[in-house]
């Protein structure tokens, strides 16, 4: 090699080892800093009732819209996915806009609420909850917001209950046909999965049986995150937001095993939301009978909740004020992250307005 050569090679070489010399320290930090503070938004513990805790959010804005929001989170999942931090949650961007706003977060349930049951969630916690928030804001009306799995029950209540007291019904990911949802069907194949023998064994489901199957819908998802944080090493917003979302990933929650079981049996298996066939408390549940408006938001490339899962909510319920929105993004970041901000919550914001005076 010529001598130019060398003088042009050699600085580029310097500036590879400086670059791997930074990220390798940049990782060191990762490693030993505390994990990322969330969930800032500042909240009131109004009820806490075994595996249920109910906040109200302060107001951040003199002004409130007269109906209260009644968050419903998923039964998996902690609710600070919806609050971040400050900038990056939907229940500030909900408080700013003017809305009361109120969450049915979910705590680890206890050995003794193994027999805790769909019926549990839907004709008990959720209308305990409504009837709390109905006397801290003085209002008859409320809105359900539910995510997820906290859309199904959601779901559920506002079918189950069309004298009300729900006004309106916003959802994000939530399933209805559980057919659609190919992945699961083939983890939870009834020739091979003894869901009987899992729940009367352990009782409750523990979270790293619950994190592996979310992890066989992607198997390759977590090594390809890692590889991507590595090459962001250097970006320290894409580093706050990975550990973020990686924190409250990992920090998944145990199932009840009642409610694992019926789940699998009368969701997964035999379909009976989406076949009009599901009795809770001695009633059938018909998604005719929601009659209240109603937005349902879903993501574009969701791996958990498909587009076809989700799709025949709004096709079966008898509201005459009723929306579907497809918006691009996934499970999660449909709902939280920087493409929540500039789609999800505006369209949410719009949406309720007119219908919370």
């Amino acid at each position: 090699m010529s001598a130019a050569a060398d003088a042009f090679a050699l600085p580029d070489i310097g500036a590879e080892i400086e670059r791997a010399i930074q990220r390798n320290l940049k990782g060191l930090d990762f490693l030993t800093s505390a994990a990322p503070a969330m969930g800032q938004t500042a909240r009131d513990e109004i009820h806490r009732r075994g595996t249920l805790s109910l906040y109200h959010y302060r107001p951040l804005v003199d002004e409130i819209y007269r109906v209260p929001l009644l968050i419903v989170m998923a039964t998996t999942n902690r609710g600070y996915i919806l609050d971040l931090a400050p900038g990056q949650s939907m229940v500030e961007h909900l408080l700013l806009q003017g809305y009361d706003v109120y969450m049915m977060d979910w705590n680890a349930p206890r050995p003794q609420e193994k027999q805790l049951r769909i019926e549990d969630y839907v004709l008990d916690f959720i209308p305990d909850s409504l009837r709390r928030v109905q006397a801290r804001s003085g209002e008859e009306d409320v809105t359900l917001v539910g995510y997820c799995m906290g859309g199904v029950l959601s779901t559920l209540y506002a079918a189950l209950h069309p004298e009300g007291p729900i006004k309106n019904l916003a959802l994000f990911t939530t399933p209805i046909d559980f057919s659609r949802m190919k992945l699961f069907h083939a983890w939870s194949d009834r020739r091979y999965f003894d869901v009987d023998r899992l729940i009367d064994t352990i009782g409750n489901v523990p979270p790293e049986m619950l994190l592996a199957s979310f992890d066989m819908l992607r198997p390759a998802g977590r090594s390809a995150g890692v590889v991507q944080l590595w090459d962001n090493m250097a970006n320290d917003e894409f580093v706050k937001s990975y550990r973020m979302f990686d924190r409250w990933g990992a920090e998944m929650l145990p199932l009840a095993g009642e409610y694992f079981r019926q789940t699998v049996k009368e969701l997964m298996w035999d379909n009976k939301l989406f076949k009009g066939e599901l009795v809770l408390g001695g009633r059938k549940v018909l998604l005719a009978n929601i009659k209240v408006p109603v937005l349902h938001a879903l993501a574009q490339h969701d791996h958990i909740v498909p587009y076809e899962a989700g799709q025949p909510l709004i096709a079966n319920i008898g509201s005459t004020d009723k929306e579907e929105v497809v918006l691009k993004g996934g499970h999660v970041s449909l709902a939280a992250g920087a493409n929540a901000v500039r789609r999800l919550w505006p369209k949410l914001d719009d949406w309720l307005g007119v219908r919370s005076t």
